[in-house]
């Protein structure tokens, strides 16, 4: 049962995945320094160094079984929590207790584990990626040659369509699946360096066989599935490592924070509407409101995990020589947070993306409105085709939109430029013509083949490498 009177963070409890928080949980860290110190004595007795194979087996024997409370008794007397659980392990594992953590620091266990985490956290979030980017693409696909009204400074501007606003949102998501794989692929291990990175631990262990000691890196780093370790370190790995990280996860944000804003100012036009249950309540005081919650939540996660990039540039640019200890208690709450931050945006995204709804009418009803203003050069065109003066009709059209637009602004009016138009005259010539040339399809330009193109090339490429991979998210909890 959850404890209510203690502080419990909304990322866990409200937004991100049971999967993503059970990565960056205590039990997850901790089971993960046995493995590396099962792995370590592994390698190390396959080097040639005397550890009993009844030790090896012994630590295999408890990865799992974990007294927590024997590592607080410890920890609150040493001070020191890899030393705590060393004891801990130790009690039930006494053969190997002489060689464990032989040759290590801290941050063999540390900086190893985050590693392994980064890596496996990027894993949990890129199929999710790819899943918002595929329902996107279908989205674009069915609504590729719907006219809208495009804006400009969220001022009525030339036309577009629903599908090709929607690419650009796609677009900047291809640049996070890619910045993210590109992150994921270029991690490495921190293997086995020592204490200050000189490896002088495990070359002493191996009576100056360098050999030996790199055969040993290499070891670890294939036992847990990475290409290689870093060539050189003090005793953490590059604290840019993180910075890198979470700033393409932060760039990520930028993307979902740009997305969500468009369809909050949609969803205020009434043009397009993210999913709203049957039951869904929109306010507590008003009933009749439908108000774009999952993508506000976007926005206010995405705003909290663009400020953390800030954080790991601050913690990589305040390392002192070899290590320094400020970036402990900052980095188990940074980098979990931007995680957690990400994978609670990425379900809301997914589940966004799978309902998005659509209204033409109103879309329809909004180019009505302002097409007329915009048609007025193609009238003019047509115009000057039948002969008549340019500057002649240019005059007249002007006159006769500023009559227009008055009566729009100060009587609330219907847009009648076309009305005055089709009384006048003088555009006699084109009078049969303006249906055709209102049509808002000659207004949307190439829009619909850019659709199809962007999704049959680009996108169909970038999620070709994650065919049967998709993930669809597990649903929001609230």
């Amino acid at each position: 049962m959850t404890d209510r009177s203690r502080y419990a963070s909304p990322l866990v409890e409200r937004y991100a995945t049971a999967e993503m928080a059970a990565l960056f949980s205590d039990d997850h860290k901790f089971r993960t320094w046995r493995r590396l110190w099962l792995h370590l004595a592994e390698a190390q007795r396959e080097l040639g160094l005397p550890i009993p194979a009844e030790a090896v087996e012994e630590l295999r024997a408890h990865l799992d079984d974990i007294d927590y409370e024997a590592a607080a008794r410890y920890e609150r007397q040493l001070r020191h929590d890899v030393m705590a659980h060393l004891h801990a392990l130790g009690d039930v594992a006494p053969t190997a207790r002489p060689i464990l953590h032989l040759g290590a620091t801290s941050c063999f266990v540390g900086d190893n584990t985050d590693l392994l985490v980064l890596r496996d956290g990027l894993g949990l979030l890129l199929p999710k990626l790819a899943g918002v980017i595929a329902r996107l693409g279908d989205f674009a696909r069915r609504w590729a040659a719907q006219p809208t009204l495009g804006f400009t400074h969220f001022q009525p501007a030339q036309l577009t369509t629903v599908g090709k606003r929607a690419t650009l949102w796609i677009q900047d998501l291809l640049l996070d699946l890619e910045n993210l794989e590109r992150q994921r692929e270029r991690l490495r291990f921190r293997g086995a360096k020592g204490t200050t990175g000189t490896q002088a631990s495990y070359l002493a262990l191996f009576d100056g066989d360098s050999g030996k000691v790199e055969a040993l890196d290499r070891k670890l780093a294939e036992g847990f599935g990475f290409p290689g370790t870093w060539p050189v370190t003090g005793q953490t790995y590059p604290r840019k490592v993180d910075h890198e990280v979470v700033s393409a996860l932060a760039s990520f944000g930028v993307g979902a924070h740009r997305m969500a804003t468009d369809l909050r100012l949609l969803a205020h036009l009434k043009e397009v509407e993210e999913p709203f249950r049957k039951h869904q309540v929109g306010s507590s005081a008003m009933p009749y409101k439908r108000n774009p919650m999952r993508a506000e939540r976007v926005c206010a996660l995405a705003r909290y995990l663009i400020t953390l990039s800030g954080n790991t540039a601050w913690t990589a640019a305040t390392q002192w020589m070899e290590r320094t200890l400020d970036d402990s208690a900052n980095r188990r709450v940074a980098l979990a947070e931007a995680f957690l931050a990400a994978d609670g945006i990425l379900e809301t995204l997914l589940a966004i993306a799978g309902g998005l709804e659509v209204h033409p009418a109103v879309i329809e009803r909004r180019i009505r409105a302002e097409l007329p203003f915009m048609a007025t050069e193609n009238i003019l065109m047509a115009m000057v085709k039948k002969g008549a003066d340019r500057q002649q009709v240019h005059e007249a059209i002007r006159n006769h939109a500023m009559a227009a637009a008055h009566e729009v602004k100060e009587r609330g009016a219907d847009n009648d430029l076309l009305d005055r138009i089709r009384r006048d005259p003088l555009f006699a010539p084109v009078h049969e013509d303006l249906d055709a040339l209102l049509d808002p399809v000659a207004f949307i330009g190439r829009a619909p083949e850019q659709v199809q193109a962007f999704l049959d090339g680009e996108v169909r490429g970038a999620l070709d490498r994650w065919e049967g991979q998709l993930s669809s998210g597990q649903g929001l909890r609230v």
